[in-house]
């Protein structure tokens, strides 16, 4: 049997059992099914610290990451595999900020970005971290673009290599519009609304202008906030931000022309620096989030599928929000 259908039959069978455990988690109740159901399906995701550099407990250095797309979710699909995951990550940025032996951070980010209100999220906290007295270092991974950006920016130091891909500074809201494949089926859709825009954006129908400027309007506010969050963290005017900030991809070295980063390297570099600014000799440790499985048992998908069909699989089960307003570099 070929691959791909392969791919599309579990596919359908994981959205099934991920819309279970979301239904079951709706209705959680203490020590009930749905508690149990939804630990066996996420798996234990306690954060963990772990030295990865020996040296004085008083003056640490603690190491996060942020690899994938930023949204909102448990972090494991069911497949098995490990992702970003919000919940968690802002519990490492609490513990992070209330551990006085804490004196800097290194936030390593490979991302291409993700929803507004999460990056917001994340962009607060660091910033409350600097005002802590923390040092804020980012070591940009193969990609850290538009929310990836947006996260960065407070940071009192940017690493990047040549090679990394940035950029993409702006907001970007997408539908798919199936109207004219739906009439060749003669496929029609019955939609009982409140009110004249309750169906804004919905697939089934053309955009009118006054659709088209509504959501416009959303896009715009939330690019201003783009706008004010570099201009603050990099030390620009407004104007010099919206010239750069047309939603292009830069090379690192052409965001380092550009003012969007301070120095190209790679992680080891950040780290060097950072442990230079603080002095002394710095014990480096790293909050580590652990994997997930299947209702408890692992699954190796991989081993007899393609990794571009598994990808494509945890796409179709990550991304089954409808349209939302995202700080997101879209291929």
């Amino acid at each position: 049997m070929n691959k791909r259908i392969i791919a599309v039959a579990i596919a359908g069978a994981l959205l099934i059992i991920a819309g279970l455990s979301e239904a079951l988690s709706a209705t959680r109740s203490s020590g009930g099914i749905a508690d149990t159901s939804r630990e066996m399906l996420a798996g234990n995701m306690a954060s963990q610290e772990k030295i990865i550099e020996q040296g004085s407990a008083n003056s640490r250095i603690a190491r996060i990451e942020v690899d994938g797309a930023i949204t909102s979710g448990q972090g494991t699909s069911p497949l098995g595999s490990v992702g970003y995951n919000h919940d968690k990550f802002l519990e490492k940025l609490e513990q992070i900020q209330e551990d006085d032996t804490i004196k800097g951070v290194l936030l390593y980010v490979n991302s291409p970005g993700g929803g507004v209100f999460e990056s917001a999220q994340i962009h607060d906290k660091l910033q409350e971290m600097k005002e802590d007295g923390k040092k804020l270092y980012v070591s940009m991974g193969g990609m850290a673009a538009s929310g990836g950006y947006y996260i960065s920016a407070p940071a009192d130091v940017i690493y990047a290599s040549n090679e990394t891909l940035t950029g993409s500074l702006g907001v970007i809201m997408q539908s798919i519009n199936y109207k004219e494949l739906a009439n060749e089926y003669g496929i029609k859709f019955n939609t009982i609304k409140s009110g004249e825009f309750k169906d804004i954006m919905s697939p089934a129908k053309e955009m009118s202008d006054e659709d088209r400027a509504i959501l416009q309007e959303l896009v715009d506010e939330s690019y201003q906030g783009f706008v004010d969050v570099i201009s603050e963290g990099r030390g620009m005017s407004e104007e010099q931000v919206r010239e750069i900030a047309d939603g292009r991809i830069y090379s690192g070295q052409q965001a380092m022309d550009n003012g969007l980063v301070d120095e190209i390297g790679f992680e080891e570099d950040a780290l060097n620096a950072l442990k230079k600014a603080i002095g002394g000799n710095p014990q480096v440790v790293e909050y580590k989030t652990n994997g997930g499985s299947l209702f408890g048992f692992p699954l190796d998908i991989q081993s007899f599928l393609p990794n571009s069909d598994v990808k494509w699989i945890e796409q179709l089960i990550q991304q089954r929000q409808g349209p939302t307003l995202m700080y997101m570099y879209a291929e």
